[in-house]
C-alpha cells in the first residue's frame, strides 16, 4: 500500500472508531429496510448515591422498601445520577424509577423482590392488551425520561408467590414442594392456585382480567390474582437495560409499554418452563427499540412484538414500530421471536436477524384472530438458526384461542377456516413479510400458516429456507406467499 493510500485507511479508520465510540448503537440503525431513527443510550449526571447510606442492609432479611424509595427521592431531588446496589440480597417491596435515574446493581448484587401482598397497591395499568386494575409491580416507571438499568447484578420476582401451577409442568418433587405452600388451594387435582382469592377471580375472570368487582374489598381479595409483570416501562423515553439478569416473575417479564427509544443490551430475562404467562420480553406499542445480544428463557413466548388487544388496543391505536433484534437467543418458550396475539394498534417496521432458538416451542410465531384488527406489515427476518423445535419451526395462526402450538397438536384440534365473515376494523390483517436464510434441524412440523378466508395472509417470502421435520408444511387462506429454495427434509 503506497503511503497516501495508508493515510487514507488510517484517516477512515480513525474516523470509524470515533464514529462508533460516539454511539455504539449507530451500527443497528444503519440500512435497514425501513427508515428508523438513530437510537442512542441515555446519559446521566456524574452523581451517585450507595442503597446502604440510606440504612438499608444486603442481608436477604432486612426490608429496603423505604431506602429504596429514599434514594430515588434524593437522587431525583440533585437531578440525577446512579443508584448503586452493592454485593448483597437486597429484600425489598416495589421500587418506582423516576427520570434521569440509573439503577445500577453491582457483581453479586441480588434485589430480592417480597411476596408479601400488602406491600403491592392496586393500580390501573394495561395487562394483556387489556385496560384493567393490577398490583403495582416489582419495578416500575411511568413517564419517566432518561431512565437505567445496569450492572453484573440479579433482579428476582419471587413469583412463585404469584402464579398458579399445572401439575403436568413440574416433577412430582415439585408438585410437592410447590403445592405445600400456606393459603394455597387446589382448583382441579392438577391445578393449584396462591390463594383463595385466586380461585375466586379465575372462576369469573375474563381471560387475565377480572369481573364482577364492585368495591376495593373485593378487589383486596383477589390480589393474588393481579399479579403484576416484573419491570413495567410506562409512557418512558430513552431507556437502557443493559448487563443485568431478570428473572423469576409474577406474570411477564420485561414490559415497555408506549416507550420511545429503548436498548435492550446483553440482559438475560429468564422464567422457569412452568411459568404461566411468563413471556420473557413484551414490547407493546413501542417506537425505536433494539434488543441486541440478549438472551431469553421463558415459561411463555421469548421476544413478543404487540399493541393492545381488541376495540382497548384499537382505541390506543398506537402500532409497535421500527424495531431491531440482533443477536438474540431464546431457549424453552411458547415461541422465539413472536407478533401478536395483541395486535390491534398494529404492528410495522420490524427486523429480527442473526438469532438462534434452541428448544423453543416454535421458532417464528405469528398469532391473532377475528376481533382484534390491526395491521402487521413490513417484518423482516434473516439469518436465524433453530434446533430442537418441539412444534413448528414457522407459524401464522389466525384462529388463535389462547392454547401454545403444542396444545393444538397434541389435542388433535382440526384446522376451521373455511367460512368467511364480514370484512370490518375487527378483522386483523397479516401482510408484506420476507423470511429468508432459516436454518432449522430437528422440528414437529416445518410450516403452518393458517389464514383467515375474508383476509388472507398475503404477500409473504420465503427464501433459502431449509428445514428438517417430522412432517411438511400446511398452507391454508394465503395468498401471494412467494417460495424460492425453500427445502424440507422430512425424517421421523
Amino acid at each position: 500500500m503506497k503511503p497516501k493510500q495508508q493515510i487514507l485507511a488510517l484517516i477512515l479508520f480513525l474516523t470509524t472508531a470515533a464514529w462508533a465510540q460516539d454511539n455504539p448503537y449507530r451500527q443497528y440503525t444503519q440500512n435497514l429496510p425501513f427508515k428508523m431513527i438513530e437510537v442512542k443510550a441515555p446519559t446521566f449526571p456524574n452523581r451517585s448515591v450507595n442503597i446502604k447510606d440510606f440504612g438499608a442492609k444486603g442481608d436477604g432479611s432486612a426490608l429496603c422498601t423505604d431506602a429504596f424509595r429514599q434514594a430515588v427521592e434524593t437522587l431525583t431531588q440533585q437531578g440525577g445520577g446512579k443508584l448503586i446496589v452493592p454485593q448483597g440480597v437486597w429484600f425489598t417491596g416495589p421500587i418506582v424509577l423516576k427520570s434521569n435515574i440509573n439503577l445500577h446493581l453491582e457483581k453479586g448484587a441480588v434485589i430480592l423482590f417480597s411476596g408479601d401482598e400488602k406491600l403491592y397497591d392496586i393500580i390501573s395499568t394495561s395487562f394483556e392488551g387489556l385496560e384493567t386494575r393490577r398490583c403495582q409491580s416489582p419495578i416500575s416507571a411511568n413517564g419517566a425520561t432518561n431512565i437505567a438499568i445496569t450492572g453484573k447484578g440479579a433482579i428476582d420476582g419471587n413469583g412463585l408467590c404469584w402464579r398458579p401451577l399445572k401439575k403436568q409442568k413440574v416433577t412430582d418433587a415439585q408438585w410437592k414442594k410447590f403445592t405445600s405452600q400456606p393459603g394455597g388451594v387446589f382448583k382441579r387435582d392438577d391445578l393449584w392456585l396462591p390463594s383463595a382469592g385466586y380461585l375466586h377471580a379465575d372462576t369469573t375472570a375474563n381471560m387475565n382480567v377480572p369481573t364482577g368487582m364492585q368495591t376495593e374489598e373485593d378487589w383486596n381479595y383477589i390480589k393474588r390474582f393481579l399479579r403484576p409483570v416484573m419491570l413495567s416501562l410506562v409512557n418512558c423515553k430513552n431507556v437502557l437495560l443493559k448487563d443485568i439478569i431478570i428473572q423469576n416473575s409474577p406474570a411477564w417479564n420485561i414490559h415497555p409499554l408506549m416507550c420511545e427509544n429503548i436498548i435492550i443490551d446483553n440482559v438475560l430475562a429468564r422464567n422457569p418452563a412452568y411459568a404461566q404467562n411468563g413471556d420473557a420480553l413484551d414490547l407493546e406499542s413501542c417506537r425505536n427499540a433494539l434488543i441486541v445480544n440478549s438472551v431469553f428463557d421463558a415459561g411463555d413466548d421469548g421476544i413478543c412484538i404487540k399493541s393492545g388487544k381488541d376495540a382497548d388496543g384499537r382505541r390506543r391505536g398506537r402500532p409497535c414500530e421500527n424495531v431491531v433484534v440482533d443477536g438474540c437467543t431464546v431457549f424453552q418458550g411458547h415461541g422465539g421471536f413472536v407478533v401478536g396475539s395483541e395486535m390491534s394498534g398494529g404492528v410495522k417496521n420490524i427486523l429480527v436477524q442473526n438469532c438462534q432458538f434452541l428448544g423453543t416451542d416454535v421458532g417464528l410465531r405469528f398469532k391473532s384472530c377475528r376481533g382484534r384488527g390491526g395491521i402487521v406489515e413490513n417484518i423482516f427476518i434473516r439469518d436465524i438458526s433453530m434446533f430442537d423445535i418441539q412444534g413448528d419451526a414457522i407459524t401464522f395462526d389466525l384462529y388463535y384461542g389462547g392454547k401454545s402450538v403444542i396444545e393444538v397438536l397434541e389435542s388433535g384440534e382440526k384446522v376451521n377456516n373455511i367460512e368467511p365473515k364480514p370484512v370490518d376494523e375487527t378483522t386483523p390483517e397479516f401482510r408484506n413479510i420476507d423470511i429468508e436464510n432459516i436454518i432449522c434441524r430437528g422440528a414437529r412440523r416445518a410450516m403452518f400458516f393458517n389464514g383467515l378466508p375474508e383476509k388472507p395472509i398475503m404477500n409473504i417470502t420465503l427464501k433459502d429456507i431449509y428445514i428438517t421435520a417430522e412432517n411438511d408444511m400446511d398452507f391454508f387462506n394465503c395468498k401471494n406467499v412467494q417460495r424460492r429454495n425453500v427445502n424440507v427434509t422430512i425424517r421421523k
